[in-house]
């Protein structure tokens, strides 16, 4: 069978830290790799710099079209592409898959798709692609969500059951060497994005992850990762949802890639600082696995008040402890703070207070949205103003703060301008411009003037 997988263009990326990061399509080159073992013929197309739909779809006459939809802000996109597609060839099958999908199918459930995968797409599309070719319902694949001609209503296929990540092979990243360069993290690029593990058992309220993996977490095999870094470049974004989860695990993994004499430039994980705190020594065998080391934690609050509030299972002091441990083991830190629309004004300058103390310049910061498929977005939905998907970008009020939206927004951008993408404040294009390669200069300055009011 013919397929062509498609990676929509993303309406909004522009605040924040969003620009720093476009990262391939990780999911679909998995997919890919799947449906090829099976006999099909894939054609991988990322929308964000491959020619044209119209071109992709000439070109290939794909028998069935897979969509991604990652995140809820994407949704209208990814609707928006379903119905140039079905525009296109009016009778081709089209599926949506991805987290936000599969969290959350019932927006995705529009008259031009024909189903939306609620399990791990390595699996269910080759299902889907033998019933396609079988002439049987889709309601005999398993792991599928499917719209009710009748009245709307969702139905599925079936449960699926466990699903090791060992069946499947290793990602077909050769359907995006063409855009290669164009994926970048920070100031690195290019960069490969590399999976060793998947889900979370933590509850943060705000996190659709735990929910979707009903807080499981699947590992790929050691034997598995080894052979995926030894071939990926030198630059890696590890995208496991927390990273050094199973300590004894997570140091074999090290001493092994140690052994067979795999070494990266840079590599960015993320992690808790509890977790940091508690096992040092997974740090330091870690350390000589990469030349420069950086971990993405989750800092969430300034405050116990604010971590119990979310769910964190964290305290203060975890925080600062596996800071300290962090730096002092030679590795850089980057965080995310959540900010709350019920917050005052002495909520900011705590906040504040915190990011200084602790010199935690190099941060994010974003406003706590209920996404969609977490318990939260089902408490909060009676107070969700009107909106467009694209608001759930975690950096829109969807409802209004306790401060009145003006002098909300008014402290969330000052809290910005503590951040080192103030190119007036901490840091300057200049001292930006020292640390960078000078072949990602051009992609640093485009991506930094996206960040500036």
């Amino acid at each position: 069978m013919n397929i062509l997988l498609l990676r929509p263009v993303p309406g909004n990326e522009r605040f924040g830290l969003g620009p720093f990061f476009r990262i391939e399509p990780l999911g679909m080159e998995y997919i890919a790799a799947a449906l090829e073992a099976d006999g099909h013929l894939v054609t991988l197309a990322d929308l964000r710099f491959s020619r044209s739909l119209d071109h992709q779809m000439r070109r290939t006459r794909p028998a069935l079209v897979g969509i991604a939809a990652m995140h809820a802000l994407e949704t209208d996109e990814v609707l928006a592409l379903a119905a140039q597609v079905r525009a296109l060839s009016p009778d081709v099958p089209i599926v949506v898959g991805g987290h936000t999908a599969a969290a959350c199918p019932g927006p995705f459930l529009s008259r031009h798709v024909s189903a939306v995968v609620l399990d791990d797409a390595e699996r269910a599309m080759p299902l889907l692609c033998a019933a396609l070719e079988c002439r049987r319902p889709l309601t005999s694949v398993p792991g599928l969500a499917l719209p009710d001609g009748e009245g709307g209503d969702i139905r599925t296929g079936g449960e699926a059951g466990a699903f090791a990540l060992e069946d499947v092979p290793l990602p077909a990243r050769r359907h995006v060497a063409a855009w290669r360069r164009q994926y970048a993290c920070l100031a690195h690029r290019p960069v490969w994005l590399v999976e060793t593990a998947r889900g979370c058992p933590f509850r943060c309220s705000f996190c659709s992850i735990w929910q979707l993996h009903a807080r499981a977490v699947r590992e790929r095999s050691i034997e598995a990762v080894c052979r995926d870094l030894a071939t990926v470049g030198d630059h890696i974004f590890v995208a496991d949802d927390l990273f050094w989860h199973h300590p004894s695990r997570s140091r074999a993994l090290a001493q092994e890639l140690v052994r067979r004499g795999i070494r990266k430039q840079w590599i960015l994980v993320q992690s808790r600082v509890d977790l940091v705190a508690r096992h040092p020594d997974l740090l330091e065998a870690w350390r000589p696995v990469a030349r420069e080391f950086d971990i993405f934690f989750g800092l969430e609050a300034a405050t116990n008040e604010g971590l119990s509030g979310l769910m964190k299972d964290a305290t203060v002091d975890q925080t600062v402890l596996g800071i300290e441990v962090a730096r002092r083991l030679g590795y850089g830190v980057t965080g995310n703070f959540v900010i709350d629309p019920a917050w005052g004004e002495d909520d900011f300058e705590r906040l504040w207070a915190f990011v200084e103390r602790h010199q935690l310049h190099q941060a994010g910061f974003t406003i706590l949205t209920p996404l969609p498929g977490t318990s939260y977005f089902e408490q909060m939905r009676p107070n969700l103003r009107a909106r467009r998907w694209a608001n759930f970008d975690m950096h829109h009020a969807l409802w209004e703060p306790s401060l009145g939206a003006p002098r909300f927004f008014e402290l969330y951008c000052e809290t910005w301008r503590r951040s080192v993408l103030n190119l007036r404040g901490r840091k300057s294009l200049w001292q930006w411009m020292r640390e960078v390669d000078p072949r990602n200069a051009l992609f640093l300055i485009r991506a930094l003037r996206r960040t500036q009011a």
